[in-house]
């Protein structure tokens, strides 16, 4: 049983990524927070909820161009500096979210602005994230630092929202922003004893010709596109969440209550799945391990479509969150084992974009699909197309399926990678 506990050696062993993990953890907590915070405050406000989906357009929309900046900054600047930067930003905005709301009148315009902002530089925060996590612990370590950031957003999915809400309905959504600042600046302090860790070459192409060479890269490597394919089968067919209020209502006959549940299934099932991650880092075929992941991931969903109690819904749908972690998991260590220091935040900003747009895309492709057979048909539907996509993946990309997770090549480096675009 020891061999699946998730490891902990890279807390143990690097104080930097230590640092980053416990800083981590703080920060998402209030951001968590702040997220349902600014849903609320908004439809106080303004009372429509289409104004709320404006709001968060408007921070999702700043997210992609904030993940794509932030890919290019990684590959030129300090990694650590952009990550106190950004993050130091982000604490100035809110700030001044907790301001408006103690007006007796807080400022709509305003609260628009910070969302875009917000989104703005978490997209360039996180893609620093990932691009500086290989120089914090050895390359064996890559797949358990992965299982411990990936477990910080579980946490943080499972607890803050229940928090924030409680924070709201008593005291009012100024301390939820007001928390989430002072969580920021504890999170800044950390990040900024972390050792300074300067790009090995820095880029200094031109943004766009720097993104092309970027994507280049990903072209030409089976690995790397063979794990973004795994991740776009996965969010585009076996993350139906569009289609939960209509499978809750017509196929598990239950009230408004059940939606939660099955929102929070997926995350309970990654947490769990996070916790037995040891043997990620130890599986030598680790293609075929993300192969299997995604099938999980694929198999869990067409569970639940096919389930008509909630308690097996509910146990099918943890089943699907356990393929996700693992897959993610295994996503992340791949990336980062294959890809040169150089290219290593765009390559990361590309995987990240598709992590954010690929789940919108899957809930249009869901709801499309409910309204010509019903939800359990886009659920079942969509965990079948999964799996077989999936299956494929290994079959016509030889260099995925013999991936290792260490480079045979030395850290991240082979000359094909870092071969300039014509």
């Amino acid at each position: 049983m020891a061999r699946f506990a998730m490891d902990l050696s890279p807390l143990r062993s690097s104080r930097d990524f230590r640092l980053m993990f416990w800083a981590r953890i703080i920060a998402l907590l209030g951001i968590s927070l702040t997220l349902v915070g600014l849903s609320v405050q908004v439809y106080q406000i303004s009372g429509s909820s289409l104004v709320v989906a404006m709001v968060n357009a408007a921070a999702g929309g700043t997210l992609l161009v904030g993940t794509l900046v932030g890919g290019v900054l990684a590959d030129r600047y300090e990694r650590r500096k952009l990550l106190v930067f950004s993050r130091g930003g982000a604490g100035v905005v809110f700030a001044i979210l907790t301001l408006n709301a103690l007006l007796d009148e807080p400022m709509l315009w305003l609260v628009f602005v910070c969302a875009a902002v917000i989104g703005m530089v978490d997209g360039v925060a996180e893609t620093a994230l990932v691009a500086v996590t290989p120089n914090l612990v050895r390359p064996d370590q890559l797949a358990a630092a992965g299982a411990l950031t990936a477990i910080t957003t579980q946490l943080a999915t499972m607890v803050g929202p229940t928090v924030g809400g409680l924070i709201i309905s008593g005291p009012g959504v100024a301390l939820c922003y007001g928390i989430t600042t002072v969580a920021t600046i504890i999170q800044v302090t950390m990040m900024a004893r972390i050792t300074p860790r300067p790009p090995a070459e820095k880029e200094h192409d031109h943004p766009i010709r720097a993104m092309a060479e970027g994507w280049s890269f990903v072209r030409r490597s089976q690995i790397i596109a063979g794990l973004l394919l795994v991740d776009l089968f996965g969010a585009l067919f076996a993350l139906p969440y569009a289609v939960f209020p209509e499978m809750a209502e017509k196929s598990l006959f239950g009230d408004p209550r059940i939606v939660g549940m099955l929102y929070s299934a997926p995350a309970v099932g990654a947490f769990i799945g996070a916790l037995f991650s040891g043997w990620v880092g130890r599986f030598k075929f680790p293609g075929y391990a993300l192969t299997g992941a995604g099938v999980v991931w694929g198999l869990g969903m067409l569970g639940f479509g096919l389930s008509t109690q909630l308690p097996i819904a509910l146990v099918f749908l943890g089943l699907a969150g356990v393929g996700l972690i693992f897959s993610d998991i295994l996503q992340r260590a791949l990336l980062q084992s294959h890809t040169p220091d150089r290219l290593m935040g765009r390559v990361s900003s590309y995987w990240l974009l598709q992590a954010t747009v690929g789940p919108a895309v899957g809930g249009a492709f869901a709801g499309t699909l409910a309204t010509f057979g019903g939800a359990r048909f886009a659920v079942i539907t969509g965990g079948i197309l999964c799996v077989v996509c999936v299956l494929v993946i290994p079959l016509v990309l030889p260099e995925f399926r013999r991936a290792t997770l260490v480079s045979p090549d030395g850290p991240q480096e082979t000359e094909q990678a870092t071969a300039k675009v014509d």
